[in-house]
């Protein structure tokens, strides 16, 4: 009897090995582009509906206070792809023309540095099937590019901002990283509208590998600009007006596809075995797109909250309960590691973010962070608990209290100059740890347009021999 009990546990030892690879769930990760963080249903919105991520909320768990780590697009998703500060390897500025590297490269040679390892590469490394849909932003040399980066599949563009609209003699576009690519080198416009487009492209990779363990990354370009939507989405906002009916038009597009996304996972069997995530980028900028960021203050490209603090959701069924809050501060940096741990890796050293794992199962209820850092040139933030300091290179530093004042109204800093002076230097030793900016602005424009205002002081008329 003993040794038959002993036979049957040994036999059940592969199979319970085997149970651990089937148990790495699916990853869905979407990335909204300028949204604002009050434009959404679970944020109190009633101007713009947006029923499919109200459900996901009301399914999942919703983060009040998740941050990214920049107030613009390309060094926060750096960030986002290596779980580090992006100033850690130089990555401080959008990589736009305008900028160069102290040895003279510019443009397209700015990117994420090689020797940084992305999420792909470790999900790769844990036998995930892994694809990018929609915007890189990373590098638009070949040497960037997202299938050398851990992705085995590609279907998007490799620059920052795309139209909706697919290229052709009526919509020109001379810009080779705007175009959408497949795979490698393969380019290829889509027939129908860009958001359509990669929910489509999504879908059809979910079905196509529906028996393996998958990381899809949708890093939609809506809301941000070009202001483009669909001749019907504009009819449901009879009442707004310009910029603003355009961005909701957008939005309800992209809440419409990504809930056609989340019923296909429910149409396959696997929602259950799926961590999915939904957040934005950075704040919403309020003047491009006019998206709303109330209650909080600021935009995108700034340090206040609504530049830096941004709506997130994850669903992971049988490990988050639903409809639940969770009120400490995240950051987006957190999503790597936690990704990683879902899928059984080894913890990664050297990591900024951490695992939100035992923080999903309750089995941890402090806060992931005591302190969170911002930084762009001579600019800088620092949240250390509920404190934050706003660092100004033309004027004195700010201090709010964001447990009573999210709203960033009240400066404190008089009233607590001794905690100015702490969360400064605190600030100013985590600078110490950092590489200089990779790039710098490009000299030779600020040149040209000297000589365009050379230019137009010679040929002004001189009203004093008038």
């Amino acid at each position: 009897m003993k040794l038959l009990t002993l036979l049957l546990l040994i036999l059940l030892m592969p199979a319970a090995a085997n149970s651990d690879t089937k148990e790495q769930p699916n990853i869905l990760f979407i990335l909204s582009d300028d949204a604002g963080y009050a434009d959404f249903g679970f944020h109190g919105s009633t101007e713009i509906p947006t029923p499919n991520l109200d459900q996901l909320a009301s399914q999942g768990m919703r983060f009040t206070q998740a941050y990214v780590s920049a107030a613009v697009c390309g060094p926060s998703r750096a960030g986002i792809m290596t779980g580090k500060y992006q100033q850690r390897f130089g990555f401080e500025e959008n990589n736009v023309p305008g900028y160069m590297s102290p040895n003279g490269t510019t443009g397209d040679d700015m990117g994420l540095p090689l020797e940084q390892k992305t999420m792909a590469d470790y999900l790769k490394l844990q036998g995930y099937r892994t694809a990018l849909f929609g915007k890189w932003h990373q590098g638009n040399a070949d040497r960037f590019h997202p299938l050398k980066r851990g992705f085995d599949e590609f279907s998007g563009f490799r620059g920052g901002a795309r139209s909706f609209w697919p290229f052709n003699q009526d919509n020109p576009n001379e810009r080779l990283e705007d175009f959408h690519e497949i795979g490698f080198a393969q380019y290829a416009e889509p027939k129908q509208y860009y958001t359509d487009e990669l929910a489509s492209q999504t879908i059809d990779f979910i079905k196509r590998h529906k028996q393996q363990p998958w990381f899809a990354f949708v890093s939609l370009t809506a809301p941000h600009a070009p202001m483009h939507a669909t001749k019907e989405d504009l009819a449901q906002f009879p009442e707004l007006t310009g910029v603003r009916k355009i961005y909701a038009a957008m939005m309800l597009n992209m809440d419409r596809n990504i809930g056609r996304i989340l019923k296909e996972l429910d149409k396959l069997n696997l929602a259950e075995n799926t961590l999915v995530v939904f957040t934005n980028d950075n704040g919403g900028p309020t003047d491009h797109n006019a998206s709303n960021n109330y209650p909080l203050s600021g935009t995108k490209a700034n340090h206040l909250e609504g530049g830096i603090r941004v709506p997130m959701l994850i669903r992971w069924q049988n490990v988050t309960q639903p409809g639940v809050r969770f009120e400490y501060p995240v950051s987006l940096l957190d999503l790597l590691p936690t990704f990683n741990a879902a899928a059984n890796g080894d913890n990664i050293d050297g990591l900024d973010g951490v695992s939100l794992k035992p923080y999903l199962t309750g089995n941890n209820q402090q806060r992931p962070h005591q302190t969170l850092y911002w930084k762009k040139e001579n600019r800088g933030a620092i949240r250390y608990l509920d404190w934050k300091l706003l660092r100004f290179p033309d004027r004195p530093a700010e201090l709010y209290d964001l447990h009573q004042d999210p709203s960033e109204i009240n400066n404190l800093a008089s009233i607590h100059p001794e905690k100015v002076k702490t969360l400064y230097k605190k600030l100013f030793n985590w600078e110490l740890t950092l590489e200089r900016s990779a790039w710098q602005l490009k000299r030779v424009y600020e040149g040209h347009a000297m000589k365009r205002m050379d230019s137009y002081r010679a040929h002004k008329p001189n009203k004093s021999k008038q």
